[in-house]
């Protein structure tokens, strides 16, 4: 228990929860000299449908109030249009914009000032009875027939581990390369475990990563095993680890540039079918492992890593916990009832109506449909402006979570796990771990 509470303490030291690339801002640059603020009235941020929603703006100039001026404003639903617009004025570093939603879902606000050639943006989001907000479309009726012979298909493969010692950032941690067979591609990672490490003593958990192209990260697993349990860190792409940064840019530049929506026409050639199949094949290997407790396995990432948490846990029952930070992949078909969708946004929005095939395949990859197949309990974190895995995509994925569950509200942030959250992720994964004890 002592060593599982201290990780509290740990936030940046390990670094799985880390913000998804692009989402810090660029040392080194100057400060910009206006700066823009939009918030709901309220600190939550959440109203009923039909109820009045005031966002209040406050702008800067170098850090002083704008005495007057005049900004445009934009209110769309997370989003989408169409937008209702118009002009407020600027008192004393403040103006208003006021609107509704009629439906569950997110009311956005975007504002603009001008101040010569300067032009400076700002989000604010509030949403509006997100717990309302259902699934935009139904599972497929063969669901679960198509993913349960996908894994007949993985459990003909023998797993065929390979572990192969690397040093450790930590000590009293052991660490390994892993390599392992699976559908397509091989699983590929870093496993650590602490030394002398007990049969049967430890919880497992599984860290899965963002979207990009790169090695697997050794600290996140040995800073894992290093407070007590057997950690698995999880190449996306089951490409070789610890290759120089050379090597990931080209593959993310050529073989691997359009990853994210290869093969969307059909559910047997999407991209991440393989990707998926190789989160079961990581959690046979943790599950065989003598130290492992027999009880607990953790699947936990952001962004696509929160997709693959998420998938994890519907596909296989063994997931116990998992943590999903601003996930992707969430209600692909929301443009069918009007809303937005997570990314990659499978579906393309300019063809009205979508390709019929693609609406079809994409289904079968939704974290909505997993989500609702899972009885492990869930910690979703979600951003109120994120405009890459928008609120209302993430919330229709945790609505239909059946599971105990719990969501941390980020009102100011966009696609980025901020401290607060990754705190209160890593305080959800040290909650069951002692649970599970």
């Amino acid at each position: 228990m002592k060593r599982l509470s201290f990780l509290l303490g740990l936030i940046g030291a390990i670094g799985f929860f880390s913000a998804p690339a692009g989402a810090a801002e660029k040392k080194g640059e100057p400060k910009p000299r206006f700066v823009a603020a939009v918030d709901a009235e309220r600190p939550d941020a959440l109203y009923r449908r039909g109820e009045s929603v005031t966002f209040v703006v406050q702008l800067r100039d170098e850090g002083t109030p704008v005495e007057a001026g005049e900004i445009e404003w934009a209110l769309t639903k997370d989003g989408v249009g169409p937008a209702r617009t118009g002009r407020a004025p600027i008192r004393r570093g403040r103006a208003t914009v006021t609107g509704t939603l009629d439906e569950a879902g997110f009311l956005q606000c975007r504002v603009t000032y001008q101040a010569g050639e300067t032009k400076v943006t700002a989000l604010g989001g509030a949403g509006v009875s997100p717990l309302e907000i259902k699934p935009s479309t139904p599972a497929p009726a063969d669901f679960d027939a198509f993913w349960g012979a996908k894994k007949k298909l993985l459990a003909a493969v023998p797993p065929n581990a390979r572990l192969t010692p690397v040093k450790s950032p930590r000590e009293n941690v052991e660490t390994f390369d892993l390599q392992a067979d699976s559908v397509g591609a091989p699983i590929s990672g870093y496993f650590a475990r602490p030394t002398g490490a007990k049969p049967r003593g430890l919880p497992a958990i599984l860290t899965v990563h963002g979207a990009g192209v790169s090695s697997s990260n050794l600290s996140t697993a040995a800073g894992w095993a290093k407070e007590g349990a057997l950690a698995l860190d999880l190449n996306a792409h089951g490409l070789p680890n610890g290759r120089e940064k050379a090597f990931y840019d080209a593959l993310a530049a050529g073989e691997l540039k359009d990853y994210r929506i290869r093969g969307r026409d059909s559910r047997e050639t999407i991209y991440f079918l393989g990707m998926f199949l190789r989160l079961v094949r990581a959690i046979d290997f943790l599950t065989a492992q003598p130290e492992w407790d027999g009880r607990t396995v953790v699947v936990a990432g952001s962004s696509q890593g929160g997709a693959q948490a998420i998938a994890a846990a519907g596909l296989d029952p063994r997931v116990t916990f998992f943590a999903a930070g601003v996930p992707a992949m969430c209600d692909h078909t929301g443009a069918l009832a009007g809303r937005i969708a997570g990314w990659p946004k499978f579906v393309p929005t300019r063809e009205n109506p979508p390709p019929a095939e693609v609406v079809a395949a994409v289904r079968y990859f939704d974290g909505v449909n997993f989500a609702a197949r899972t009885k492990a309990p869930g910690f979703f974190t979600v951003g109120f402006i994120d405009t890459t895995c928008p609120p209302t995509s993430v919330y229709a994925a945790y609505n239909a979570l059946r599971a105990p569950k719990d969501i941390f509200s980020d009102v100011r942030a966009g696609h980025t796990n901020t401290p607060a959250a990754s705190a209160a992720m890593r305080a959800a994964i040290v909650r069951h771990f002692a649970a599970m004890r």
